[in-house]
């Protein structure tokens, strides 16, 4: 039968609308011969009309997912569109392009599939700028281009390359430990093992077996020789947490290692020779501590060779961006989701919003939304209650809902104030076990 002069004319204007939008398109037949490619997808892929069409597509038009995961296959298989799949494109010339596909099913007036159309975009240019803020501003695994921290980056490879204690400074969250692990990795104990200790978590009676390890005897329950953190990181970096935590007579055997490098196990007779380096961190001010006699004087100095101050996430506004996209693509991968921002007014609220769990509770907050969201970008709605809920509403929430909570909070929030955040001195204040006022601090939101 043969087209009627309306077809011929609607085909016509159909085709040079294809033809003058930016994003590729081609169809297949069932069989995933190419039938149509518009000059987009030339322009794209490097391949002309006229050698593609009559070819199969995964022959032509070549990609990452052609032989594991074809979408136009998929879609003629099921029936289902594919949306938003991120792929590369190899060239005839070599050059991979980074695209994002969509494909359907083609349909004819009877409602029968005859095959399948995609489409697909060119990311070369944001995937080159991405790189371009990454080289810039990404420096191990920290993210920042504020000139507090790139003044950092820029000293961290002297740091690194000495052996000198250094001591981080900061709030919780503000990335104590990632510039710890920056500074080992740096360092020519690279290959060595990296081990965290978080003093302020244990108890004092466990704390010093923890980092000095015991031998068979030293006390009722130790049934054989148990190597302590100090042994476990020897040839690499002791990362010591809460630092301001340890106890009197802790911080005489911490001061032990550093003057004479070795310490001795609970129930040896003998030192053992230590070879690690020390990196502490606190995020109280450990001068004021020494003024108060509640941090001994000789360790602070062996500690403060050298001291990295880190500024919290609301002085540091500038990066919150670079940290969204940072988050939304780590959860990205991590729970295959694909989303790729937050709207207008969620990045408002989240640059005005008052972090005291600076980067870390940003990531809790984006992790949050990325389980509640089900778009392609993150809305208010999406958020924690009390993020975006007005902060009268959330105070009003919160007395309402536990005021016992809310007092226990207020109270030991004021006492560790008042004690320059010493967990010690505050347990002690409060009358608790300091691994029970820990255990109130993280369900309170305190540490």
């Amino acid at each position: 039968m043969p087209i009627s002069e309306e077809k011929i004319v609607a085909l016509k204007h159909a085709n040079e609308i294809l033809n003058s939008i930016v994003e590729g398109v081609f169809t297949v037949d069932k069989n995933l011969k190419i039938t149509y490619l518009n000059t987009a997808a030339e322009r794209i892929t490097g391949v002309k009309q006229g050698d593609a069409i009559g070819h199969y597509c995964f022959e032509t038009l070549r990609s990452n997912l052609c032989e594991i995961a074809c979408p136009i296959k998929h879609s003629i298989k099921t029936g289902e569109n594919v949306v938003n799949n991120q792929v590369k494109i190899l060239r005839p010339d070599g050059k991979e392009i980074p695209v994002s596909i969509n494909a359907s099913v083609l349909k004819d007036e009877q409602g029968n599939i005859i095959g399948g159309v995609e489409t697909f975009r060119d990311f070369s240019a944001i995937e080159s700028l991405k790189k371009e803020i990454e080289q810039k501003y990404t420096y191990e695994d920290i993210i920042s281009k504020n000139h507090k921290i790139l003044e950092i980056f820029s000293i961290l490879p002297n740091i690194a390359e000495s052996e000198s204690t250094v001591l981080v400074q900061g709030q919780s969250g503000s990335g104590k430990e990632l510039f710890a692990r920056a500074i080992h990795n740096l360092s020519y104990r690279s290959k060595g093992p990296f081990v965290a200790v978080n003093c302020g978590a244990l108890p004092d009676n466990l704390l010093e077996s923890e980092l000095f390890g015991y031998k068979k005897g030293a006390f009722t329950d130790a049934k054989k020789d148990k190597p302590g953190r100090f042994e476990l990181a020897r040839g690499g970096t002791i990362f010591l947490d809460e630092v301001e935590s340890l106890s009197p007579s802790t911080q005489v055997k911490l001061l032990r290692v550093l003057q004479e490098k070795e310490f001795e196990p609970l129930g040896s007779t003998a030192p053992v020779k230590s070879d690690v380096r020390i990196i502490s961190a606190t995020k109280t001010c450990l001068n004021q501590l020494v003024k108060k006699d509640k941090f001994r004087d000789d360790l602070f100095f062996r500690l403060n060779i050298v001291r990295i101050e880190l500024p919290p996430l609301i002085h540091r506004r500038d990066d919150i961006p670079l940290l969204i996209n940072h988050f939304i693509e780590k959860f990205g991968h991590k729970m295959h989701k694909y989303i790729t921002g937050v709207s207008g007014d969620v990045l408002e609220l989240l640059m005005n919003y008052d972090y005291s769990g600076n980067v870390r509770e940003l990531e809790n907050i984006i992790e949050h939304a990325f389980v509640m969201c089900q778009e392609e970008i993150i809305q208010l709605k999406h958020l924690p209650p009390e993020i975006s809920l007005p902060q009268e509403s959330k105070n009003e929430v919160k007395e309402i809902t536990n005021p016992l909570e809310t007092t226990e909070r207020k109270t030991i929030k004021a006492t560790l104030e008042k004690h320059n955040w010493n967990k010690v001195e505050a347990a002690k204040a409060l009358n608790l076990h300091r691994s029970t006022l820990w255990r109130k601090m993280k369900k309170l939101g305190l540490t």
